[in-house]
């Protein structure tokens, strides 16, 4: 009998002959020819052809096998199956000979994206680029580190190794992963881990550019800066110290736009600001204005900080007052409706600026330590309002892994994995605070002064396929608030217990947990929701709490490397259900590979057509309620994007700004298909100018690139 394998890596394993009969059935289910007996009597032929040609003591490899399952299945006639068989060879083939390109070990056998990423960004490279760290060398480098950070709370070595090895299993297994500088520098000397930086920006020359400086730094770490710039002196007011007159706000951001076309963050990604405004600044019409010509402040996202009292305004159809940040005293009026409906044209038009609405941020129950004054500014994606000199680092659970199958063989949440798993997470990101390097010393004092920490999700749109549940449905926003609050309530009795054991925030007196009953509390802040980009590319999961954006498309996965390799990725829940109920085909993916949506297809089941809802099929209402949902539980804040065809009119964008600041949501962003010369993601017939379209050729997929996961279509995020 054969007894043993030898694998392509060289090591000898058992002989499973299970393993060959899972093989055949799977081509049977791709050819839509499932037989199982079929498949035994294939298999047996396998071991039957093997034992009669190894001569003795002979091991078999590999591509031995599996060139004779290709024949035992001809032999039986299952033509169907033997070409399903061969083209998965194919494929796999080309997986491997893309990874062996890269330089990169894969000893976690990981799929092609989550390796072309980690190649591009996360494993350590020697001085002459070559990659010197395999994926698993990488998880447990960052668990390391991050477990050491309870010496410091009287931990033994044993206690340690023990988090260690949790911490390892949890993101290895990708049932969490911190954010991307953690992932890039833990255990390293840079040693930079966080994600999110707000930085002041003070009205003086000096202020700036220590603030200039202070970005530099960040972004050379791999960290993102917000930035208000509402204390700025308005465009022409007076400078007292020189005589002459001040050049606003804008100036000043293409100053730290021209600091981050320099400096790629941490020398691995571009870098990212978020630039904010307040809607009674005396400039702020041309801030609306200010990216209206593509290419413009490139490395910006800009959002407006609506006030309650603006929002009045313009429901009243009344005037708002403008105030000098230098003076505090009022410098004019403008009518509340028409600059409502330029911000809405120019998100229309060009998808900025957002909106954030600064009130609902500050409110009593949401800025978790007011003595330190309002916030004024978020992260380059918004899902952070942070204090000047603030920081957070996050991760996110992923909910697709939170799911197990029932005695009854349904779906349903693992709440019991999903408990467990907030609980070391929150372990991991308060660790994060003691480990880190900070770039500033300011940035030092205040984070550990707040401990803020930021878990959130991804998968979400995965869990809802998984459960049979729509995305746009009341079941869905139901089972948002409820796994929201879930997480809510564990983060924050994590939290306590280990204020319990390491002291409280030093900030906890007078903080909102204080004047809610908390006794102790070990983090300020504790849940957000962030787009989980490069990081839900790693864990092979749909991006934050966004729907798909396709169900087959084409990946450009050597752009970062220049390997050049494009292959067609499918969605694989889409083709796990496709052939399982039967309507498979090569045919089927080709043409799902050209658009955006399947809602079209006459052979796709009604009811798994509602299942695979993507992006452009949702309606931009159902996209405000799902952040409003997720809202309701977060601490900080909602990172989604709100998507609208290339059709809608800027009154549609208006009714889901309005919607979002009705529902309680603290900030949106919204982005029009083709609003944008460059996207990330583009299909065929795609408008890709606000003025014009034009067939893309027929031959053409919707196209993206390494890293996107869904969210926002320019950023990539």
């Amino acid at each position: 009998m054969i007894s043993q394998i030898r694998k392509r890596d060289g090591r000898v394993l058992p002989f499973d002959h299970n393993k060959i009969v899972v093989a055949i059935t799977k081509a049977m289910q791709a050819a839509c020819e499932v037989d199982r007996l079929a498949a035994q009597k294939c298999s047996d032929r396998v071991v039957s052809i093997l034992q009669d040609e190894l001569k003795m003591g002979e091991i078999a490899d590999v591509e031995r096998v599996q060139d004779t399952v290709e024949r035992a299945i001809i032999e039986q006639g299952l033509t169907k199956t033997a070409k399903a068989y061969i083209l998965y060879r194919q494929k796999r083939a080309e997986i491997r000979e893309t990874k062996a390109s890269l330089g990169v070990e894969d000893d976690l056998k990981l799929p092609l994206n989550t390796i072309t990423v980690l190649a591009a960004r996360y494993l350590r490279k020697d001085e002459t680029r070559k990659i010197i760290e395999s994926p698993r060398m990488l998880f447990r480098r960052v668990a390391h580190a991050i477990a050491e950070a309870d010496k410091l709370y009287g931990a033994t070595d044993e206690q340690v190794m023990q988090t260690e090895n949790e911490f390892f299993d949890m993101i290895s297994g990708f049932e969490f992963l911190p954010n991307s500088p953690t992932l890039m520098n833990a255990g390293t000397k840079l040693g930079q881990l966080s994600a999110c930086f707000v930085l002041p920006m003070g009205d003086s020359m000096e202020e700036i550019f220590d603030t200039v400086k202070h970005t530099a730094l960040v972004h050379k770490t791999g960290g993102g800066t917000g930035f208000s710039f509402s204390d700025l002196r308005p465009k022409g007011d007076v400078v007292m110290a020189t005589g002459g007159v001040a050049s606003g706000p804008i100036s000043f951001m293409t100053v730290l736009d021209a600091t981050t076309n320099v400096i790629k963050q941490g020398g691995k990604r571009r870098g990212a600001n978020m630039g904010v405004l307040r809607v009674d600044h005396p400039d702020i019409l041309d801030f609306v204005v200010c990216k209206e010509r593509e290419g413009i402040l490139s490395n910006f996202n800009i959002s407006v900080a609506i006030t309650d009292k603006f929002m009045t305004a313009v429901m009243n159809d009344g005037e708002y007052e403008l105030l000098n940040p230098r003076s505090k005293k009022t410098v004019g009026r403008l009518k509340a409706r028409i600059v409502w409906n330029l911000i809405v044209t120019m998100a229309w038009k060009t998808g900025d600026p957002g909106v954030i609405f600064i009130d609902k941020i500050n409110q009593s129950n949401s800025n978790p330590v007011p003595e330190l004054g309002p916030i004024e500014a978020t992260n380059p994606c918004g899902e952070q309002p942070l204090y000047s000199y603030d920081s957070c680092n996050l991760g996110s659970i992923n909910l697709s892994r939170m799911i197990r199958v029932s005695g009854s063989g349904q779906h349903e949440v693992d709440w019991t994995k999903f408990q467990e798993t907030i609980h070391k997470a929150i372990h991991f990101l308060d660790n994060v605070i003691d480990s880190n390097k900070y770039p500033i010393l300011e940035i030092e004092l205040m984070t550990k002064s707040i401990r803020r920490i930021g878990l959130g999700i991804m998968g979400w749109a995965d869990m809802l396929i998984q459960l049979g549940i729509p995305y746009n449905s009341m079941t869905a926003l139901k089972l948002a608030e409820t796994i929201m609050r879930f997480m809510s309530e564990e983060g924050r009795k994590t939290s306590v217990e280990l204020a319990k054991e390491r002291g409280s925030f030093p900030r906890f007196k007078g903080c909102i947990w204080e004047k809610m009953g908390y006794e102790c509390m070990r983090n300020s802040s504790i849940t957000t929701v962030a787009p989980t980009g490069t990081i839900g590319v790693i864990a092979n999961a749909s991006s934050g709490i966004e729907p798909l954006f396709a169900v087959a498309y084409m990946r450009n996965v050597g752009e970062s490397l220049g390997v050049g390799k494009n292959l067609i990725e499918i969605n694989p829940l889409f083709e796990q259900i496709a052939i399982q109920e039967g309507f498979y085909s090569e045919d089927l993916i080709r043409r799902a590979s050209r658009g955006w949506s399947v809602q079209h297809f006459a052979e796709i089941p009604e009811h798994v057509r509602k299942l695979f809802a993507t992006a452009h099929d949702i309606s931009p209402e159902w996209h405000v309620r799902m952040q409003a949902a997720f809202q309701k539980y977060t601490d900080s804040a909602v990172s989604k994007t709100i998507n609208f065809p290339n059709v809608a009119t800027p009154y549609d964008v208006e009714k889901a700004y309005m919607l979002a600041y009705q529902l309680g949501c603290k900030g949106i962003t919204i982005y029009r298909d083709g609003s944008k010369n460059t996207q990330i993601i583009t299909p065929i017939g795609h408008t890709t100018h606000a003025a014009t379209s034009f067939e893309i050729p027929n031959e053409e997929l919707v196209t993206v690139s390494t890293e996107f996961s869904g969210g926002c279509s320019t950023c990539g995020i």
